[in-house]
């Protein structure tokens, strides 16, 4: 019997990560259990966005090489995130009158009402690549349809959505740089969404709440209400300019002030309260960006799952008290529930895990070349949990 395994691929600014997943057969049914991580320092990627080809290739082939010790399997193709500044999206609403004479809609007018979307939204998308379709919202003749509009009846379709899009040209190098470390890449997902894949719970989307990963030289963000997916954000600051805060702050290198970051370095010279009053001044600087946000959707104090935070610095201070204060909601570390033999340990490994368990969702055995920009395969049943 073949083995259904998937390997998700994250190459963040500081860190390459791979995480590799099978499924088992059991009595109870299929269980997701980890067999294979790598990690390797990242060279060549600046604010998520590759600047150095070979660098960010040789990072990710020693990441691979660890991977596949301790999976004990060659790891030919993986699920790759998307992440960085170039991340951004735009919304649109598209309509259409519904086709068929008995006026039942189906998976066509669906179609069209997307591609008309698509079609007002295409301003948006000069020298950018869509990479997912989520439609936010459904009415049928002036009046909100829950749920699936399909086989409900009507005259006109209206839908809104959200378009998530990168730059083309960081996707083809990101997608050049998988391949020369001998990875097919299967599917991409952006990678604000593949960490609330396994950091969310369904309760917490459901009630509304932001996951932000705060990553070393950006803050990435998912805001969801009723279960949808409502914003994809990144913003160009991260836990390294807490760093360099703190090498101005006290006038060391940056090598001594990472370690008072890390709390390796203390004393008189250094003092506990003026550490956290940096700390704390450029965290709040981050969270103010994400109220701004916030503000611009509407959804000020208006989470009631509040905050939650992910990726290497949330593990930092008082960062979470920082957070609840700054936005005025609750504030928690993400905690993905793994199990006590779990190869990984902490929410920074979230977007990797959450590709691979992404890529276990749907056929990882033929892996489809350069089609990851469209809505279909393994995407479009994880699209299927947000569907108003």
């Amino acid at each position: 019997m073949t083995r259904r395994i998937a390997t998700g691929i994250d190459i963040g600014t500081h860190q390459t990560k791979i995480v590799v997943v099978e499924e088992l057969k059991g009595p109870n049914g299929p269980a997701l259990r980890i067999i294979g991580t790598g990690l390797a320092d990242t060279l060549g990627v600046r604010h998520g966005y590759i600047v150095d080809t070979e660098d960010a290739a040789e990072s990710l082939r020693l990441a691979k090489k660890q991977a596949e010790a301790t999976a004990q399997v060659p790891i030919r193709n993986g699920f790759v995130a998307i992440g960085g500044i170039s991340i951004e999206e735009a919304r649109a609403t598209g309509e259409t009158i519904i086709s068929r004479a008995d006026q039942e809609i189906t998976d066509l007018d669906i179609d069209k009402v997307r591609d008309a979307a698509r079609l007002a939204a295409s301003p948006s998308f000069l020298n950018r690549k869509i990479l997912h379709e989520i439609p936010l919202a459904w009415t049928i003749d002036g009046a909100k349809a829950l749920g699936d509009p399909v086989g409900m009846k009507g005259t006109r379709l209206t839908g809104d959505f959200l378009f998530v899009t990168c730059l083309a040209q960081h996707a083809d190098t990101l997608t050049n740089v998988v391949e020369s470390a001998d990875i097919e890449v299967v599917d991409c997902m952006a990678s604000p969404l593949a960490g609330s894949y396994v950091t969310l719970s369904k309760d917490q989307k459901m009630k509304g709440c932001v996951l932000a990963n705060i990553g070393a030289e950006t803050v990435s963000i998912v805001v969801y209400d009723e279960g949808m997916p409502v914003s994809v954000k990144v913003f160009a600051t991260g836990s390294t300019h807490i760093t360099d805060d703190l090498a101005l702050g006290f006038k060391v290198s940056l090598e001594d002030a990472e370690r008072i970051k890390l709390g390796r370095l203390g004393g008189q010279m250094y003092s506990k309260k003026r550490v956290d009053e940096i700390v704390s001044s450029r965290f709040k600087s981050m969270f103010d960006l994400i109220d701004k946000h916030l503000r611009s959707l509407g959804r000020h104090r208006a989470l009631p799952a509040g905050i939650i935070l992910s990726g290497g610095g949330s593990g930092q201070g008082s960062v979470s008290d920082i957070a609840k204060g700054s936005l005025s909601l609750p504030a928690k570390i993400a905690d993905m529930k793994l199990a006590p033999d779990a190869k990984i340990r902490d929410a920074t490994w979230s977007v990797a895990y959450g590709l691979a368990l992404w890529g276990l969702t749907g056929d990882t055995e033929t892996p489809r070349r350069h089609t990851f920009f469209k809505i279909t395969g393994s995407f479009g049943k994880f699209l299927k949990q947000f569907m108003p």
